[in-house]
């Protein structure tokens, strides 16, 4: 198997957080697509805009609006809401605790792989 950097949940793919990531299936959820048919359309290859646009032609081309509600939902996703005690267990187990800075479920992604730094 090919190892290969995880990318930040930040990243922006076509405009959209979260893509490149796609750790769960709210992504494929709204994009309507069927998670398997997208699976093996990555086993075929391509790049990830390749893959948005096949997204985009099998599934739903999100209008701006929706694209800003989604990217701001995710981008706060653990902040306060239904998610927040995962963020705070996941942090415990990461031995991370002490980062106050850590609010959100991509701030956690980020410094647990590396890419946020402690302040």
């Amino acid at each position: 198997m090919a190892t290969f950097p995880l990318r930040s949940p930040s990243e922006k793919i076509g405009g959209l957080f979260y893509f490149g990531r796609m750790l769960d299936e709210k992504c494929v959820t709204f994009l309507r697509v069927n998670y398997d048919q997208l699976v093996q359309r990555v086993k075929k290859g391509g790049t990830d805009h390749e893959i948005l646009q096949w997204c985009f032609s099998v599934g739903r081309r999100p209008s701006e609006s929706d694209i800003y509600v989604w990217n701001e939902f995710m981008r706060k996703r653990g902040w306060n809401d239904e998610v927040s005690d995962m963020v705070t267990r996941r942090k415990a187990e990461a031995g991370m605790n002490d980062r106050s800075d850590i609010e959100t479920s991509f701030q956690f992604i980020d410094a647990d792989e590396g890419r946020l730094p402690k302040l």
